[in-house]
């Protein structure tokens, strides 16, 4: 998750920006809290599968990031609040040291929740005497500024701050993934958030299922110019495809549905080798949270139990479930290229939600904001790629193999987040990411 541009730089970085980034900061720090707030302190504590992590988990880490890479560095004589923090939280950093196991999060019952608050608290009130001491030196900051120490540490630092807030979002999704599996081991089905009447998704006809056709030929692809982006989102480059069509909508659970009464979970012709072996081996026959219960389908949201939507997007399937349906359905998935391809001429369009919506409207649909859509691409490095120098650099470049693209974003994705050029990755087996299907086809 390194960055590779931000909207704040140290040629041009007055009051305002100073101002903005603070801003970003404390609004960033305060949803994390928001989300976390209708989950008890046992909530937080649990881990339900190795790929989840405890909510209190995300709580501390995202702080021990704004600790480590930004305080550390940038505040002399930093004190931190618990040295042992830094093995506790640590993720996938090897230049930081040694770390707990990942599917031993769970095993950290201290410090309580109550602590992980009050660490939070402490590093945010330190990032704040942190904007204010740039604050004291605004007019230093702009680009001709007399003070270039004062210059030059904003202009180490901001790219971080930035980093960090948007590593923030990324574990904002992640803890609402992850608590909604930890609420659906529970006997009692517990509700993370209970629905008003009018945010319940109708029930309508889904739009019909069309192709929008696209010639192909030679396009250009990758983030370039102003704005955040991750390091792996670039450089831009050229690309050729060859003509192709992409469903204007998401596939849904009534069809989804079909696919299930057709016995598509049963037959080995629609699925990959890989694919087969684990529907054998782990027994799936509906995707993840589905059941059934006299003759009807029910589904496990964050608002709840409920009847399955037939108009609602399939969500919580695996690359390996995507992939099979499309080839019973007579089609395949998009390759990244193409979806991005045919999304750069549809503005970006996300609502957050707890569970995604169904599509409205005639044309091009669902491109953002409902689930991440499983691409046929596997996720490796971009031409001309290089990862950051030290810990930030790490992160992208380490999960490069034996992972699947997708594109958009999900219902539950912050919406200044979702972007034309984000590369989300998953393995191929994955069900508990917001994750659903968009056919393409040859044109």
């Amino acid at each position: 998750m390194t960055v590779s541009s931000v909207g704040v730089t140290a040629s041009a970085s007055p009051s305002s920006e100073l101002a903005d980034l603070a801003a970003r900061f404390r609004a960033v720090r305060e949803q994390t809290e928001r989300l976390a707030a209708p989950l008890s302190a046992e909530d937080q504590v649990v881990q339900s599968m190795p790929d989840v992590s405890p909510t209190k988990w995300h709580r501390a880490h995202t702080t021990w990031f704004f600790e480590e890479f930004v305080l550390s560095s940038a505040v002399p004589d930093y004190v931190r609040v618990n040295p042992s923090y830094r093995y506790l939280f640590n993720s996938y950093y090897e230049a930081v040291g040694a770390r707990q196991p990942r599917p031993r999060r769970g095993m950290i019952t201290r410090p309580s929740v109550a602590e992980v608050s009050e660490y939070r608290r402490q590093v945010d009130a330190a990032m704040d005497a942190l904007f204010d001491s740039f604050g004291q030196h605004s007019v230093d900051l702009a680009a001709g500024g007399a003070d270039l120490t004062e210059s030059s540490r904003w202009a180490s630092i901001a790219p971080l701050i930035e980093l960090g807030t948007h590593h923030e979002q990324q574990h904002q999704e992640l803890l609402l993934m992850d608590i909604k599996h930890v609420l659906f081991q529970n006997p009692l089905l517990p509700t993370y958030e209970a629905a008003p009447l009018a945010s319940v998704p109708p029930t309508n006809a889904a739009a019909p299922l069309t192709f929008t056709q696209h010639d192909g030929g030679l396009v250009e692809i990758g983030h370039d110019g102003d704005g955040f982006s991750y390091d792996n989102e670039g450089p831009r480059h050229k690309v050729w495809l060859e003509p192709f069509a992409l469903a204007n909508r998401l596939v849904t659970c009534g069809e989804w549905l079909e696919f299930m009464n057709a016995d598509g979970y049963s037959r080995h012709e629609n699925w990959l080798s890989d694919g087969w072996a684990t529907v054998q081996q782990e027994g799936w026959d509906a995707p993840l949270y589905w059941d059934r219960r006299d003759g009807e389908w029910f589904v496990f949201t964050l608002n709840g139990q409920q009847r399955v939507d037939p108009s609602a997007p399939v969500v919580n399937v695996s690359y390996y479930e995507a992939d099979a349906y499309a080839r019973w359905a007579g089609h395949r998935l998009p390759r990244e290229q193409e979806w991005e391809a045919v999304a750069a001429a549809f503005p970006v369009e996300a609502t957050f939600a707890l569970q995604p919506r169904a599509a409205t409207g005639s044309g091009m649909t669902q491109l953002y904001g409902e689930v991440w859509q499983w691409t046929s691409s596997a996720y490796s490095a971009y031409p001309g790629f290089s990862a950051a120098e030290g810990a930030v650099g790490e992160y992208n470049g380490k999960f490069m193999v034996d992972q699947q693209v997708l594109r958009g974003s999900a219902s539950i994705t912050a919406d200044d987040h979702a972007r034309l050029t984000y590369r989300n990755f998953f393995p191929s087996s994955s069900r508990w990411a917001f994750s659903g299907v968009r056919l393409a086809s040859d044109a």
